[in-house]
């Protein structure tokens, strides 16, 4: 409600307080129901995807309004603190749509003691993981609970606007892994930890040295290094009189809906985890469990074959969730590009679809694709079209997850 003024956020129309009974639910609870205009535009990265001419220019646009709506949020001494580009709408279809700033979910006013480690992998700012990590081990006693507990403050905004300018800019993030996983990885860790990304020359050349600027000027680990708002704001790429209309090589990879696809999926598990993070759940053995479901099989004894086992279920979601991170591997590893020049990407792009096959045998629709792709169990026989094979993998997966939703 603070912020909602502003042009560049998202107004809240009307907040009603009602007391409101969900189908599952025996009784009415009192809820909060806030009315919001309609933002028909979409999301950053589908409108980005929409067109095919996305060019400089209209990414230094949105940038200023995004960087309007924080300014807005720090003024009033509001840390967003999940900025990302999901949270990025637009106002309407039209080519000139306002961008308006969302979801305030995590959004809390600095007084100097901000060191919930609240964030979505990819955007997460250095102090940020700083705070999870000291979190994690006060929380397991590894080390003492400090007096002075470790935070972090508004700054972390402008870190996670330089990754959404760089993303908008190639069409992926200057931070991430090869490895997905419910936790952010450590070798994506370190690379955010130490500020390590690169501008790669395929999607960079045709790229300006004032973009790329404010990218550095924004990934700076130290956080009184990092540029301010009002840096932002004053800087020549977002105030150019210069036509900046090279087409971004964004716009084409955002295109195949497998480029975001990892990227989606790791931002959704993390923002599950966080919450529930202080949610504690005891599981108790089965054979020590008093469970009247269990207890009347036992009575009726009926035969192992047509009970459901607790365990086998574990242990089948568990194969089942190994199963769908290789097809994420074989995904990022297609549209991702590979650290080390040295490194032999078809080989690597062999090993890991071998890991996926090896997990995922069953699935026609794979056996169908790797056929056509000329696979011979250990590797392509002929060149591969990457983007075309992380679409087809993702098929694959949202087929494979349909399939055990329904078992």
């Amino acid at each position: 409600m603070m912020c909602a003024t502003h042009p560049n956020i998202v107004q809240i129309i009307e907040v009603f307080a009602n007391s409101v009974q969900f189908p599952h639910e025996s009784s009415p609870r009192a809820r909060l129901l806030i009315v919001m205009e309609m933002m028909e535009g979409g999301e950053l990265f589908h409108r980005i995807s929409q067109h095919r001419h996305f060019t400089e220019k209209q990414a230094s646009q949105v940038t200023k309004q995004a960087t309007l709506a924080l300014q807005h949020c720090h003024l009033l001494n509001i840390a967003h603190r999940d900025l990302k580009p999901e949270n990025l709408l637009f106002k309407d279809n039209s080519l000139d749509a306002p961008v308006k700033l969302c979801d305030f979910g995590f959004a809390k006013i600095d007084q100097g003691d901000l060191m919930t480690p609240q964030f979505t992998p990819y955007y997460v700012a250095p102090q940020v993981l700083e705070a999870q990590r000291r979190h994690q081990k006060e929380k397991s006693g590894i080390i003492p609970t400090s007096p002075t507990p470790y935070t972090y403050n508004k700054s972390c905004d402008l870190w996670s606007l330089g990754v959404i300018i760089y993303v908008m800019l190639c069409g992926y993030p200057p931070f991430y892994s090869k490895h997905h996983s419910r936790t952010i990885p450590k070798d994506m860790r370190r690379k955010i930890m130490t500020g390590s990304f690169e501008f790669p020359e395929e999607e960079w050349s045709q790229i300006s040295e004032m973009a790329k600027d404010v990218v550095r000027k924004l990934l700076k680990v130290k956080p009184e290094e990092r540029l301010t708002i009002e840096g932002v704001l004053d800087h020549p790429w977002l105030n150019s009189t210069e036509a900046l209309d090279n087409v971004l090589p964004s716009a084409q990879l955002m295109m195949d809906k497998a480029v975001v696809a990892g990227i989606q999926q790791a931002h959704a598990e993390q923002l599950a985890n966080m919450r529930i993070q202080d949610l504690k759940v005891s599981l108790k053995p089965l054979h020590s469990v008093n469970n009247p479901i269990l207890r009347k099989r036992k009575l009726l004894g009926t035969k192992p074959k047509d009970c459901v086992y607790i365990h086998d279920r574990e242990n089948g979601a568990e194969d089942s969730n190994v199963a769908l991170e290789k097809l994420r591997d074989v995904i990022a590893q297609c549209i991702l590009p590979q650290a080390g020049k040295g490194e032999n990407e078809d080989e690597k792009l062999n090993e890991v679809m071998q890991e996926a096959w090896k997990y995922n045998r069953e699935c026609k629709l794979l056996r169908d694709t790797l056929q056509s792709f000329s696979w011979n169990g250990r590797g392509f026989t002929d060149k591969v079209d990457r983007l075309k094979l992380a679409e087809i993998v993702k098929q694959v997966i949202e087929e494979q997850t349909m399939s055990h939703e329904s078992q």
